[in-house]
This record gives C-alpha cells, sequence and structure tokens, in this order.
C-alpha cells in the first residue's frame, strides 16, 4: 500500500500532464457578489406584486460543533441564505425590506477575544460594501431593525424539502410588537426563483464543472490496479481545491469499483472507499467540487487499466447510448418525465440487443412493466445549483411524483424551462437484490435472461453522468470528460 501511495504521490507532480493545462479567469476564484444582489432584485420583484410592504427575514446557518467538543465541521452555508446574501461566514441574519427595495445584513457581535483566534472582527461597513447591501448593524439589533421598517408583515421561510422530506427549521422571532408573520408565500417563491438560474449563477456553474471535469480527467490518469478507491478521492479533492480553489465537494465522494458500482450511494461512513482496486476492475467514480456553495456533479465509468473487455464495453455503450437519447430529447417545452423515459426506452432496447432482455419482446410492454428498474433504479437525473439536488423538484407548481417503479424515483417531473440545470445520469447496474427480485416477480422474470445476467456478478455497473443548461433551443453540456469507449481508452493510453 505505501509503495502505491508513493507512485500516485510522485505522478501527481509530473506537470506535463494536460490535465493541469485548464484555464479560468481570474475572476472565477473571486466571489462575484453581484450574483446575489441579481437573486435579492428577482426576489423583491416577486414577492412585490402580491405582498408589496412586507419585510424578507432570512436566517443565515451557525458554526456547528462536533458533538460536544470545541472543533466544529467545516461551515456550510443555509443555501436560501446564500443564494440571496452570498455570505460565506457563520450567525448571519438578512432582511430584505419589498417596499424600500432595500437589504440589510445583521452580523455576529463578538468579544474582542475573537481577535486573538480567529482573526479581524467583522466590520459593519466592510461587510456592506463586501456583500452590496444597504446597511449592516449586529444581530443583537435585530428586533429594533424590524420594528424601525414597521413592515405590514414579516415573511419568512417555512416548508419541506421534496428530496430528503425535511422541514425546513423556520427562524424563530420575539415579535414582540406583534406583526404579523408569514410562513405561506416566501418558501415557494424562492424555491421557484432558484429553479431557473440567471447568467452570473451559470457562469459560476460552468466554472465548478470545468474545475471538476479537469479533477475527474486527473483521476482517470493516475488511478491503477492496486491502488485504494480512496486514492480517487483524494486526487480529485486535491486538483478541485490546489488549481480550482473549491475547499468542498457539493456530495459525499463516490469511488466504486468492481462489485461496489453497483451500490448508488457507495461512499458514506458505513462503505467509505477502501476496497483495493483490482485489475479489471470496472470503476464508477461520480465527485463534484463546490465553488462558493454552486455545484457540481458528474460520474465518469473507465476500466481500471485503460482497456475495455467485451463485456465493459457492451454495458458502457448501451448506457452511453441511453444518455444520448436523453440529450436528443432536451429542450423548453418538454417533460423532465419524458426525457426519462426516452432514455429507459434506449437502455431496454439496448439492453435487449446484447442479450440480457429477451429478443423480440415489446419495447412498451417492458417500460409499461417498468422492467427497466430493475437495471437502473434511480431517476434520470436532478435539479442542479446551490444544492447538489436542487430545490423545487415537486411542489405546488409541479407535476405530482409518480408511484410507478420506473418513475417513483424521479426527483423532478417539470416541464423543463431555459435556465434550468440537471443533470443527466443513466446508468445500469447489476445489484444481486434487485435481480433475485425480478426472479421472483412474475410480471417482470419473463423478460430477463437470467443465464446472461448470471455473466455480469461482480461487475458492478455503470453510470455516466453530465451538468446540462436547458436554452432556448436545446441544451448547453457543461460537462468536459472523455465519454466514448475510444476516447476513454486513448486518454487513458497517453
Amino acid at each position: 500500500m505505501a509503495q502505491a501511495q508513493a507512485t500516485t504521490c510522485s505522478a501527481i507532480a509530473d506537470r506535463r500532464d494536460d490535465v493541469w493545462n485548464v484555464q479560468l479567469p481570474r475572476s472565477a476564484y473571486e466571489l462575484n457578489t453581484q450574483t446575489f444582489k441579481v437573486n435579492r432584485e428577482r426576489l423583491i420583484e416577486k414577492i412585490k406584486t402580491t405582498h408589496p410592504t412586507s419585510l424578507i427575514v432570512l436566517q443565515g446557518a451557525k458554526d456547528i460543533s462536533q458533538g460536544n467538543t470545541d472543533t466544529d465541521y467545516l461551515f456550510r452555508q443555509e443555501s436560501f441564505f446564500l443564494w440571496a446574501f452570498g455570505v460565506q461566514e457563520p450567525g448571519y441574519w438578512g432582511l430584505i425590506d419589498v417596499k424600500a427595495a432595500k437589504s440589510y445584513l445583521l452580523i455576529p457581535r463578538l468579544p474582542d477575544s475573537y481577535k486573538v483566534w480567529m482573526g479581524e472582527l467583522p466590520c459593519p461597513n466592510k461587510t456592506g460594501e463586501k456583500y452590496l447591501v444597504d446597511q449592516v448593524f449586529y444581530d443583537d439589533e435585530l428586533e429594533a431593525k424590524i420594528s424601525e421598517i414597521n413592515p405590514s408583515e414579516v415573511l419568512v421561510l417555512s416548508g419541506v424539502n421534496s428530496d430528503s422530506s425535511i422541514p425546513f427549521a423556520t427562524p424563530k422571532l420575539k415579535n414582540e410588537n406583534g406583526i404579523k408573520i408569514d410562513t405561506e408565500i416566501l418558501y415557494s417563491t424562492m424555491e421557484e426563483l432558484r429553479v431557473i438560474k440567471t447568467d452570473l449563477e451559470l457562469e459560476l456553474l460552468r466554472n465548478v464543472n470545468k474545475i471538476s471535469s479537469y479533477a475527474h480527467r486527473l483521476v482517470m490518469k493516475k488511478i491503477a490496479a492496486n491502488t485504494y478507491e480512496y486514492q480517487g478521492e483524494a486526487l480529485f479533492k486535491f486538483f478541485a481545491q490546489y488549481v480550482g480553489g473549491c475547499r468542498a465537494v457539493a456530495y459525499t465522494c463516490i469511488c466504486g469499483s468492481g462489485h461496489n458500482g453497483s451500490i448508488l450511494h457507495y461512499g458514506h461512513a458505513a462503505a467509505p472507499n477502501a476496497k483495493l482496486i483490482e485489475d479489471g476492475d470496472m470503476c464508477l467514480f461520480d465527485m463534484g467540487a463546490a465553488l462558493f456553495g454552486y455545484a457540481s456533479d458528474i460520474t465518469i465509468s473507465f476500466p481500471v487499466n485503460g482497456r475495455f473487455t467485451e463485456k465493459q464495453r457492451k454495458i458502457y455503450n448501451v448506457v452511453l447510448e441511453s444518455r444520448n437519447a436523453a440529450f436528443r430529447t432536451v429542450k423548453p417545452g418538454v417533460m423532465w418525465m419524458d426525457v426519462h423515459k426516452a432514455a429507459l426506452k434506449e437502455l431496454l432496447k439496448g439492453l435487449q440487443n446484447i442479450g440480457i432482455l429477451v429478443a423480440g419482446k415489446n419495447l412498451d410492454e417492458m417500460m409499461a412493466k417498468s422492467v427497466s428498474a430493475t437495471f437502473q433504479p434511480h431517476g434520470l437525473g436532478h435539479l442542479m445549483g446551490i444544492d447538489v439536488h436542487d430545490c423545487g423538484g415537486y411542489n405546488k407548481f409541479t407535476p405530482p411524483r409518480s408511484g410507478e417503479p420506473h418513475l417513483r424515483a424521479l426527483r423532478t417531473a417539470r416541464e423543463l424551462k431555459a435556465g434550468m440545470v440537471l443533470t443527466v445520469e443513466p446508468g445500469c447496474y447489476f445489484i444481486p437484490c434487485l435481480i433475485e427480485q425480478a426472479k421472483n416477480d412474475p410480471q417482470i422474470s419473463g423478460y430477463i435472461n437470467f443465464e446472461v445476467v448470471k455473466d455480469y456478478a461482480g461487475f458492478g455497473g455503470v453510470r455516466i453522468e453530465d451538468d446540462i443548461i436547458v436554452t432556448s433551443d436545446g441544451m448547453e453540456l457543461m460537462t468536459d470528460v472523455p465519454r466514448t469507449v475510444q476516447e476513454i481508452e486513448q486518454f487513458m493510453a497517453k
């Protein structure tokens, strides 16, 4: 193990590799607070049509201690607050006066001892200039400032995330003056605004996608048989921060090899990317950096030795054609469920062509009976932005979630609109429990050649995940990694 690590570390230092040639504008490494000022302006314009004399109150996240120790988790700003203000520090509040079209921040009032251990105290003037707000106060002045503005009502966030099913922690205000507090309008309004990205947000997302794409390229270049899965994770994080300035990743890194590629959310604490990668393994690496809170989400699948076996080639090409079918379908006005169905139909067709599904069986029949859910139990993709699974997937403005096995895992069923950002991530996995379940289901067992499926035991899976922007006439692909079998083999051979 030590020898493998030493070889990898030595290889990292070789700057001749083309992965180091990624070029980003200097502005990509600087927080552009104009992005969030535009977001506030959009919010004011929307809210003033129904609540013109209201005050929006948003609470930022606080530092979270690890248990009862004096060590904190790496800070991550609350997403709605981040979208509205761009604040990178903990303990802030934000006010948006809809009638006056003004915004305020309230910063924590910290003791002088803070300067010794943590650095300069937050300064109201500097904070106002940095985040482009009208005025900055201290957090112990919150109630006084609300009273001074004297709004007709205060709007606070209250709602449930449709991906996690976790309710939002609605801020608690003393409200000694008895001002009406509305918990109905703000959450759904901000959700809908977050679904459509501004040009400034799109530029942020393009930048973080470029960083993540090249981080994945480094992993493809450097990972090898007899290295560990966690070394792929380490390489990705190293590049994302060292070259891209991304201190955080957008979600737990998934670095599955061999059978582990069939575990959809592999990489968590109970399965921590710890397997030794063996010669001939298929690798499924799903990782995305975050830049100023904005996410990327990219999955690459490749054989560790850079050469596809016949079985690996077959499954990979089936998934690639499924992805291409989705790309051909994406445009404004199309329902996301129909994009998902187009990709699934192509997946079924491909699996039938290579003998995993019984020849001559009707594709529409197999779709209706959810045969595809045995091999791809997840949805085609999801909205993405400040959160990797961005909000707005299902709410009062969207079609409801379907209960059918091949549709119920879809994270949204919305109509596509220009400015939406989504992932497209078809996959094919050989998950033992799902294969056994299909064997025992008379509705679908007759469509699957289980003797052929047996040959893929331990294969794991293939997922191809790209990040796209819906444009006025189609889509823009932000992800930039080798995708065809030929591209992957040529890239890894260099």
